[in-house]
């Protein structure tokens, strides 16, 4: 008898759901995004290697009575970026009931993960409670002053990069530590441990203050900028520039390829899981978003066009950025995942698309009508200052244009698009990579003109990833972990690479004769903008501009 036949005498004999039957036989696991508007919650059938269950909560829309705006509270004055932690657990526990309600079986999870938004401070007294009511989020941009002394302290920035693998940004964690330290003194020293929101998450998942496991990982902690990726040790230096009592409030750092514990018994109790779930150590969104596109082997690049955007890559070794810009971060596997962030990407897209009154469509069409490399004409898009390069002051810079030039729709279109990619691609090629191929993931990787001008820019093939991101990253690590704690021995990729869809209808080879008109322009955009910025630099972006135009 055949598997299937099996499965309908069953449901014949007996009384039975047929779809409770079909997910009981497989083996699930979960994986949370604890993002910055919203919560997800996904579940992965490893049997049938399908999403079973696939649930988000909007902060702003399913929470109203946290008066969020783009997840973030209201009204806290200039640079101020944060939640109410308590958010997320409502959200965490909206999921979980609605995964209780479903057709999925609840009790068949084996383990979950939780991914986070990354460097998001969360307090907690010496009772397990909130000590601080509300989180600094990645986006405070209210401590720079608190980086800058930091910076000053422990003797400048070669220092500071040499201690913690980074340099002080207002995105990272301890520069939110010194801020409560300097400005709200006895909430610090009623702080018992600091927490980042994923470790926040799984120290509820396992109980809260009725026993919750407080512990770090490597991945999520790497971008805290106390910690030093190449000792896997947290920095003393820095840690005591703020406050040598500091260190007994941070928890301890553990392997992110082991669980922590399992889920609580409240949460059992409360909506039917397996007691027996395990607890990954979960780690940020950016790891787990490597995972979620299959970003584990050498050679591999990820792209996320956002707002802003980033791009990363799986290190077997450690890399440092001198200049600490590129971020020097652990990934979730026990390797390493360097990753740039530029503040300005789809924001001078998404602007020019509604100046024009343009769709993806039309965008690609009007950029068919001017040459690539617009004829030297480049655009330092620094439009909300710019984190890599560091010039949170920067104001956009049009350089090569002419003054009838911005009449013309195609080539401030052009302009705008390529300014982004090579604004992206300086602080790329400082990588130690060469990418074998390049994944794209986010709303504008649908555009042509976007892909073809990666490809030709970064020189590498390029394809859009199809999924869910952090939450199935978090589920598969959930699953590999697994795996391996039953004394399976398999590697991240074998678990990953049956998920991964590649929307190969969008596949892009790099254009050679694209490539050499990029590859001079890039240099001339390297010189313009460490003129901009009064970096010594021995190129000269008029004399190159004009080597363009003649060749």
């Amino acid at each position: 008898m055949t598997k299937v036949e099996c499965v309908f005498s069953l449901v014949f004999l007996v009384p039975y759901n047929f779809r409770s039957l079909s997910i009981a036989m497989g083996q699930l696991f979960a994986g949370w995004d604890v993002s910055t508007q919203s919560t997800k919650l996904l579940v992965i059938d490893a049997e049938s290697q399908a999403i079973v269950f696939n649930e988000a909560v909007n902060y702003d829309q399913d929470l109203p009575h946290y008066k969020t705006k783009d997840g973030a509270i209201q009204g806290l004055g200039e640079g101020a970026s944060e939640s109410d932690p308590n958010m997320w657990i409502e959200a965490v526990n909206l999921l979980l009931q609605k995964l209780a309600d479903s057709e999925v079986n609840q009790h068949d999870i084996l383990a979950m993960s939780v991914s986070g938004q990354q460097h998001g401070l969360v307090a907690l007294d010496r009772q397990g409670n909130l000590s601080r009511k509300r989180s600094k989020l990645w986006n405070d941009f209210s401590t720079q002053e608190e980086c800058d002394l930091l910076t000053e302290k422990v003797g400048g920035l070669e220092t500071m990069v040499k201690e913690v693998s980074n340099s002080q940004r207002t995105g990272y964690t301890a520069a939110k530590i010194f801020h409560l330290y300097r400005h709200e003194r006895e909430t610090y020293d009623n702080t018992a441990t600091f927490f980042l929101v994923h470790n926040y998450i799984n120290y509820y998942l396992t109980g809260g203050p009725d026993g919750g496991v407080k512990v770090m990982e490597p991945g999520d902690t790497s971008g805290t900028a106390l910690y030093n990726i190449v000792s896997g040790q947290w920095s003393d230096v820095v840690i005591n520039a703020i406050d040598p009592g500091l260190k007994a409030k941070l928890a301890p750092v553990q392997p992110s390829t082991k669980s922590i514990g399992a889920v609580s018994k409240q949460l059992v109790e409360k909506y039917g899981l397996n007691p027996t779930c395990r607890i990954d150590a979960g780690t940020g969104d950016n790891m787990y978003g490597a995972v979620g596109t299959g970003n584990v082997k050498e050679g591999i690049v990820t792209i996320s066009l956002g707002t802003s955007g980033t791009a990363y890559t799986f290190l077997k070794q450690p890399y440092v950025d001198p200049t600490g810009e590129i971020a020097g971060f652990c990934d979730s596997s026990g390797y390493y995942l360097p990753l740039l962030c530029v503040s300005n990407l789809a924001n001078g897209y998404n602007e020019i698309l509604k100046l024009y009154n343009l769709s993806h469509q039309d965008f690609t069409e009007i950029i068919r009508k001017s040459p690539v490399g617009n004829n030297g004409r480049m655009i330092a898009p620094w439009y909300v200052g710019e984190r890599t390069p560091d010039v949170p002051n920067g104001t956009p810079v049009y350089f090569g244009f002419a003054l009838n030039d911005l009449n013309h729709k195609a080539v401030v279109c052009r302009g705008v698009l390529e300014g982004h990619l090579l604004n992206l691609y300086d602080g790329f090629k400082r990588m130690p990579v060469s990418p074998s191929e390049i994944r794209l993931t986010g709303g504008i990787s649908r555009s042509v003109a976007w892909r073809e001008a990666i490809a030709n820019i970064f020189n590498a093939e390029t394809v859009a990833v199809e999924g869910e991101g952090a939450a199935m990253g978090a589920a598969l690590h959930a699953l590999w972990v697994y795996q391996m704690e039953q004394g399976k021995a398999i590697t991240l990729e074998e678990v990953v690479e049956p998920y991964i869809k590649l929307d190969e209808t969008t596949r892009i080879k790099p254009n050679p004769k694209d490539v050499a008109t990029y590859r001079t322009l890039s240099t001339a955009f390297s010189a313009l903008s460490a003129r901009l910025r009064n970096v010594p630099t021995k190129e000269d972006p008029f004399r190159l501009r004009k080597e363009l135009l003649a060749g």
